[in-house]
């Protein structure tokens, strides 16, 4: 099956990620017959610095087999850089997509896993992060169908029906960090014209709900559903898992992540061609090679791991391990 790879890069931490996903792609699935496009926001008035990427990072990912694709930001930029994954989808060659975050590593062959593109799926590797009920409501059920009312979805079918009323999981909520479908086109217009909608005129329930940086996230799973799609399943399970890694932070890598992706990744940092690229990035500097990722990954056992992300990331934080 061919179909493309769609992730971000701009300016500054994700010129090094980008440089990751790709070699790590090249590396764990060599016989990967789509094309990795890398897209880059352009100058405009919504940034108030310009966001491409260096000419030596440009360099080092066509030599990876990387297309760069330049587009156009009209509706977010500087103050929501999320929104570059839902403007980059209309500059996409029309054909099947697999979007990654750009904190992505492959880990293995994205080649077998079985795709149906007509059904789209996003990340279930979530946490409970929107949105935050008060007191005194509405609740998660009024909230969610208020977005669902609004689009004249069927709310009652998106349910996880194995979880009560009002408990997050019964709700379809994702992680944005990878979303696939059959039109980029089709599926990023709706994306697009969605989230501006609840941006400019939120439905009355989500008056006291902070949107930052949560947009893309309330946005995708009413795409999602919209589309036929839902919840991802056992098909797609090398995602978040044999075939991808979405490591968000190196130090959070090191803590929780994978054998095989610790392995990955430093024999890429080591790479005799990437090395002289990646070691201006401070926190693989500080990880990788002068060694305090092993300092953070002997402070948790990956059989136990905190329940909340955020307890990890505070830990590291305590033993000065934190860095981005």
């Amino acid at each position: 099956m061919s179909y493309n790879l769609l992730a971000i890069c701009q300016a500054g931490r994700l010129e090094h990620e980008a440089i990751l996903l790709a070699a790590s792609l090249r590396h764990s699935d060599p016989d990967f017959r789509g094309t990795l496009f890398i897209a880059e926001p352009q100058p405009g008035p919504k940034w108030r610095d310009d966001p491409r990427m260096s000419d030596r990072t440009r360099k080092v990912l066509t030599g990876l087999g990387v297309t760069i694709l330049p587009f156009e930001t009209r509706a977010f930029g500087s103050d929501y850089p999320h929104g570059n994954k839902i403007e980059a989808l209309a500059a996409l060659p029309e054909a099947p997509f697999l979007f990654l975050d750009t904190d992505t590593l492959i880990t293995g062959p994205l080649s077998e896993v079985a795709f149906d593109f007509s059904r789209p799926a996003a990340s279930m590797r979530r946490e409970n992060t929107w949105p935050k009920i008060e007191l005194y409501g509405p609740s998660l059920t009024q909230t969610w169908k208020a977005l669902y009312d609004r689009f004249d979805l069927d709310f009652a079918s998106s349910f996880d029906l194995t979880h009560p009323d009002d408990y997050w999981q019964r709700y379809l909520y994702f992680n944005a960090g990878w979303f696939f479908h059959e039109s980029p086109r089709a599926f990023g217009n709706r994306f697009l014209a969605w989230a501006k909608n609840i941006r400019d005129n939120p439905p009355q329930e989500l008056v006291c709900q902070e949107l930052y940086p949560w947009l893309d996230q309330i946005t995708l799973p009413l795409v999602v559903h919209s589309f036929g799609g839902g919840r991802p399943g056992p098909d797609l399970a090398p995602l978040d898992g044999s075939a991808t890694c979405h490591y968000r932070t190196l130090p959070l890598l090191y803590a929780r992540e994978s054998d095989r992706a610790v392995e990955l990744l430093e024999t890429l940092a080591n790479d005799a061609e990437l090395r002289p690229v990646l070691r201006h990035w401070g926190a693989l500097k500080r990880m990788v090679l002068q060694g305090e990722g092993a300092k953070a990954r002997a402070l948790f056992d990956r059989a136990n791991l905190p329940r909340r992300e955020q307890m990890i990331r505070n830990t590291l934080k305590r033993e000065g391990l934190w860095v981005r």
